[in-house]
């Protein structure tokens, strides 16, 4: 694919990956440039190409939630039958990738934004049904989360490093920054429904 010399970030939209030939290649994509590599994501999902004057310069993946993370589940205050009742309103940024070779001020904060008000018409689009908070957890010391505070997530503070298996508390997992974006105004409302 042809490489972006330059950005125009007034011109910058976001494209849904829907044909086989666009999803293997935002998977090669996310597996060459991608510092976790490409796995496929299990469950409801989307996934968006950024352009810019028609060249891809940035790839971004949602998909299924964490089951539980301290933090977030701190700042929904929701209970367990109330977090396993509506976590599917609460999407996972998965991965997030502005390709290596592009240095642009402030292109990765527009490209979040532009995720963040597509998502919850493309996602009722697709599945019949509006997330109402998206979440992602940026690895440290490897990334400071700064494009995320720049397109106004909210930081809620760490994980512990545990990772969704780890029955044990064996802490072998890097520590990550937790993020989120509320997509509605009431989202702990609806997150809280009985």
């Amino acid at each position: 694919p042809p490489i972006a010399p330059s950005v125009d970030l007034a011109g910058l939209r976001l494209e849904l990956v829907l044909s086989r030939a666009d999803s293997l290649l935002w998977n090669t994509y996310i597996q060459n440039h991608h510092y976790l590599g490409h796995q496929p994501l299990p469950g409801a999902q989307l996934r968006y190409f950024a352009r810019s004057a028609g060249h891809i310069v940035a790839l971004l993946g949602f998909g299924a939630s964490a089951w539980k993370t301290k933090p977030r589940d701190a700042v929904i205050g929701w209970t367990p039958e109330q977090r396993e009742r509506n976590l599917h309103l609460v999407v996972n940024n998965t991965r997030f990738l502005i390709l290596p070779w592009l240095q642009c001020k402030n292109l990765a904060s527009r490209v979040l934004g532009l995720a963040i008000r597509q998502l919850a018409d493309d996602w009722h689009a697709r599945y019949a049904y509006r997330p109402v908070l998206v979440e992602t957890f940026v690895e440290k010391p490897r990334f400071t989360g700064h494009c995320y505070k720049a397109a106004n997530w909210q930081y809620l503070g760490d994980t512990q490093g545990r990772g969704k298996l780890d029955t044990f508390h064996h802490h072998s997992k890097p520590i990550k920054s937790v993020w989120i974006y509320p997509l509605t105004r009431d989202f702990r409302r609806q997150l809280c429904k009985a």
